[in-house]
């Protein structure tokens, strides 16, 4: 199982995620492209960091949407859509191979994640956009996801994703931020989610309904308060649970 967290979502002066401490426990950082968060220095410093410690670096790709943090839907039309993947694709990529290492696979975030799981237009824009951007990289979604079937179309590899931290409807897909309880923030039920997920192969709804859940990663949310601590118990609890713990890229 990989693990994977969202980081360098600062800017400026300004700091969010636990960078140097997650990038000690994950084994592939989702990194903040400019669009809803990050910028040059900021990417530049987790990139090699993550290079340093061997964590593969992801793009996460977002609406432009900085006061928003990427959570606003926004209808964007799709052949500028491609433009802005691929526009925050080569970004991170400049920082990537200038610490030795590549941009192994593209994760959206946000708004942009909920919206490609059944927008059939946006989905492939975003995929087109990966393509647009060369250098053929993973691309990580929802399992069942517009995203991930035309990523799969498109020849690339479509690798499926399930959450630690997040709640999930019935259907499989998360529960909206706005509504209650949709952030898990008791420690000791992420662990419990996370193991029940890698070695079941699901989890327990909102409803209370059990939900299958494929997935070869696991992501624990950069922004969540105590993000470290949880992704050190999650990774300690899966290693102990039989569970090998690496990168998919």
């Amino acid at each position: 199982m990989d693990l994977n967290a969202d980081l360098g979502e600062g800017f400026g002066r300004w700091t969010l995620t636990e960078d140097e401490a997650l990038l000690a426990c994950v084994t592939s950082a989702n990194v903040a492209c400019g669009f809803h968060a990050g910028d040059a220095s900021v990417m530049r410093r987790v990139c090699d960091t993550a290079a340093e410690r061997g964590v593969r670096i992801g793009a996460q790709v977002s609406y432009r949407d900085l006061a928003g943090f990427g959570r606003r839907s926004m209808d964007v039309p799709a052949a500028e859509l491609t433009a802005e993947i691929a526009y925050q694709i080569g970004a991170l990529r400049v920082f990537a191979e200038a610490a030795g290492s590549t941009v192994s696979y593209v994760k959206p975030h946000g708004a942009l994640y909920n919206r490609v799981v059944r927008d059939e237009e946006q989905a492939a824009a975003v995929v087109a956009g990966v393509l647009l951007a060369g250098g053929r990289p993973a691309v990580l979604g929802l399992p069942g996801s517009r995203l991930l079937a035309h990523a799969e179309a498109a020849g690339l590899t479509a690798v499926e994703e399930a959450f630690a931290d997040r709640a999930y409807t019935p259907q499989g897909t998360l529960v909206p931020r706005g509504e209650p309880g949709a952030v898990v923030h008791d420690a000791d039920e992420v662990v419990r989610r996370s193991v029940g997920m890698a070695l079941d192969g699901a989890v327990t709804g909102v409803d209370g309904s059990r939900i299958a859940v494929r997935a070869r990663s696991l992501c624990v949310h950069g922004d969540t308060p105590g993000a470290a601590a949880i992704a050190l118990r999650v990774r300690a609890a899966l290693e102990e649970a039989g569970v090998r713990v690496s990168a998919f890229a």
